[in-house]
Order: structure tokens, then sequence, then C-alpha cells
């Protein structure tokens, strides 16, 4: 029994005359006749009922014709999945990403993805960094981009750039006055957060100094938008990310809430891309990352851990990050 032999059969089965099936294989009539003939004879039974007016499948031929399918389908995946070797930029790629990166960062991207890589199919899910951890572990994610660093002997991490925080104020907001903002003067303020499980929640606690929630009116907030709609109705201030705080971003009009940067050294956080360890497309990875750092926006500065520009593809596997964890 060969693969032709199966496609000649699921031919016929579909056309239900021999010459149209032998039409659609490229083949003479005789020559589909004869290996149909085999292929019953080297299974023992008969495949087809044969009169001078139709051609059907027998019953057990039915059964067989199903599995011959299915058996020529996952040859055509086998070869699919040799295609994308030589392509890594073919085919599906499942991206987690944390919600307070995915709507400043992938609009950006999606553009040159389409124009450079129209085979990568790209299939995007949000959540939160401990979930897409899970999702990814499960294997139902290939890869994530978050902020690192993040643990896992079983994880390989590639840093990307440093995403600066800036200070969102209401407008008639004392430190408005002032073109940069020190950390210091923060410590004291209704500073908004993002609720819990959210890991800009934990980095703005560093930033500001952690405090009890019976020391501080903290009111949790599910997304940046609803922070930046806060802060533009006078409840407190907030930290954003850098690409969040970009002109245009967000539905808030500018002149409800300030921006100011920080005083130096301005806290960051590390943005980069998270997969496991011995992940078969690793080749992917890299040209997704190349694609990221030649389309960021300016606000993300293409810095690696330890200050010095990145090359793209810079891989950091499980412990090699471990010095990375400074303010990111």
């Amino acid at each position: 029994m060969t693969l032709q032999e199966l496609r000649y059969l699921v031919a016929l089965a579909d056309k239900g005359h021999f010459v149209r099936a032998a039409e659609a294989c490229n083949v003479s009539q005789p020559t589909l006749s004869t290996q149909l003939k085999k292929l019953e004879d080297y299974l023992g039974v008969t495949l087809f009922e044969r009169n001078k007016h139709q051609l059907r499948p027998t019953p057990i031929g039915e059964q067989i014709i199903e599995r011959a399918r299915r058996a020529l389908d996952v040859v055509e995946e086998i070869r699919d999945l040799a295609t994308r070797d030589h392509d890594p930029m073919n085919g599906p790629l499942r991206l987690g990403v944390i919600p307070s990166l995915g709507p400043y960062l992938i609009p950006h991207l999606l553009p040159a993805l389409r124009g450079s890589f129209e085979r990568l199919q790209l299939f995007l899910r949000e959540d939160l960094t401990a979930n897409l951890l899970e999702r990814l572990r499960q294997g139902s994610l290939d890869a994530l981009l978050l902020a690192l660093p993040v643990r896992g002997e079983d994880l390989s991490m590639m840093s990307l750039f440093r995403e600066a925080f800036v200070v969102a104020l209401p407008r008639e907001h004392p430190l408005a006055v002032h073109g940069q903002i020190s950390e210091k003067a923060l410590a004291g303020e209704n500073v908004l957060l993002l609720e819990e499980g959210h890991c800009m929640r934990d980095q703005a606690l560093a930033i500001c100094g952690a405090t009890s929630s019976d020391q501080r009116e903290e009111l949790k907030a599910t997304s940046i938008e609803t922070l930046r709609q806060m802060v533009a109705a006078g409840v407190g201030c907030t930290l954003l990310p850098a690409l969040a705080a970009i002109p245009g971003v967000g539905s808030i009009d500018n002149g409800l809430v300030q921006i100011r940067s920080f005083a130096p050294p301005e806290p960051t956080r590390t943005i980069g891309l998270v997969w496991r360890h011995r992940y078969p497309r690793e080749a992917t990875i890299r040209g997704l990352a190349e694609l990221i750092l030649a389309n960021l926006p300016p606000a993300a500065v293409t810095l690696a851990a330890d200050g010095q520009r990145v090359e793209a593809g810079h891989v950091l596997h499980r412990r090699g990050w471990e010095a990375a964890t400074s303010r990111a």
C-alpha cells in the first residue's frame, strides 16, 4: 500500500468516475484502475461497487476512504512542518502579551509584520504574567512578550528594550508645576495602582515605596486606561509606561492629564521575549525580536539589562538573567 494508491482512492471517491479521477491525478484511466485493483488485492476487500451506471464505495470502502483522507492530511502536515523549518517566519505563532504592553506596542508592529512576514500567522493572547507563564508551560502559547525578569529553570529569555516610567498627574496637581518629579516626591501622594496580579503594580510599589493599605488610600484599577480616567477625574496620580503615555494614546484630553518624567536616574522596566527552553522554533523568536527592535516607537529605549544596546537575538538562558533585576 502506497501514498499514491491512497490518493487514487480518495480521488475516485470524490469524482465518482474513473476517467474524471484519472484526470484529477494526471494519470491514464488504465493506470488508476490497475493501482486501485492492486490496493483491493493487498487489503483483501472490495472498495467500490461497480456497474455501468454508478460507482460507489462499499461499507468497508467508506471506512477505509475516511482513514485514507486522514492519512493524506497528516502527510500534508508533515510537509508543511518541513517547509516551516526552512522558513521560520511561516506558520502560526501564539504570542502572549501583558495588558500594560500589548495595546501600546502591538499596533506599531502589525503593519511591519504583515509587510515583512505575510506567511506568519500571529495569534495574540493578552493576560496577566502568571497566567501567561502557565499557558506557555502547558504548550498553549509559543512565546511571551512581557516585563523581565521571570523565574524558571525551564525558560529562556531575550532582552529587547528598556521602557521608562512617567508620572501622570491631574491638571491642577501641585506637582504638575515641576518639569521632572523625584521618586521621593511621590512618597506621600495617593498613587493609583493596578489590582493584584499585574506586574506593573509591583513595579509601581517598588518605585513609590511600598506602604500598607491602611496607610495609603488605594483605589485599584483593572487596566491602564482606567487609571488614566481616574487621574483625569482628579482622584490621584499614577505611573504609566512610556509607551502608554505617547501623545494621542488613550481617550483622555491631554489637558486633563499632565505627564511628567522622573528626575534621573529614571525608573524603567525591561521588556523581553520568553519561551520554553529547547523550543524548536527559536529562529522564529529571533525573527520576531528583530522585527520588534526595528519598529519600536521613540518612547522605547533599546538598551540591554546592563545598559548596553541590545543585539537582536541576545538570549539569556534561565539563570543568566539574575543580574537584571534592578528596577525592572
